[in-house]
């Protein structure tokens, strides 16, 4: 799943025993990972949490792009496409 290799049709997720919470105390939202957590600025939030095994990455980049109209669609699928990628060879998501 990556550079030309990557599926606009897989439906990206979690991988197993890897979960998406709001951390209270510190106002913000992590991936919990055994052993390791992953803090998730308001971008990479609004990219993962899209990212639940139903949606296309196709998908993910169409609601992305309405909420953010004017940004080119281009550069939001390239964002998303690398930090899906990144957490992917982190073992944090599957694709």
């Amino acid at each position: 799943m990556t550079g030309d290799a990557f599926d606009p049709a897989s439906k990206p997720r979690l991988a197993p025993h890897r979960r998406l919470k709001f951390d209270e105390p510190r106002k913000q939202w992590i991936i919990q990972a055994p052993e390791r957590a992953f803090v998730l600025d308001e971008i990479a939030h609004a990219i993962v949490s899209r990212c639940d095994g139903t949606r296309s990455f196709a998908a993910v980049v169409d609601e992305l792009c309405a909420l953010v109209p004017d940004a080119p669609r281009e550069v939001i699928a390239s964002d998303a496409r690398e930090l899906i990628e990144g957490l992917v060879a982190k073992g944090v998501m599957v694709p």
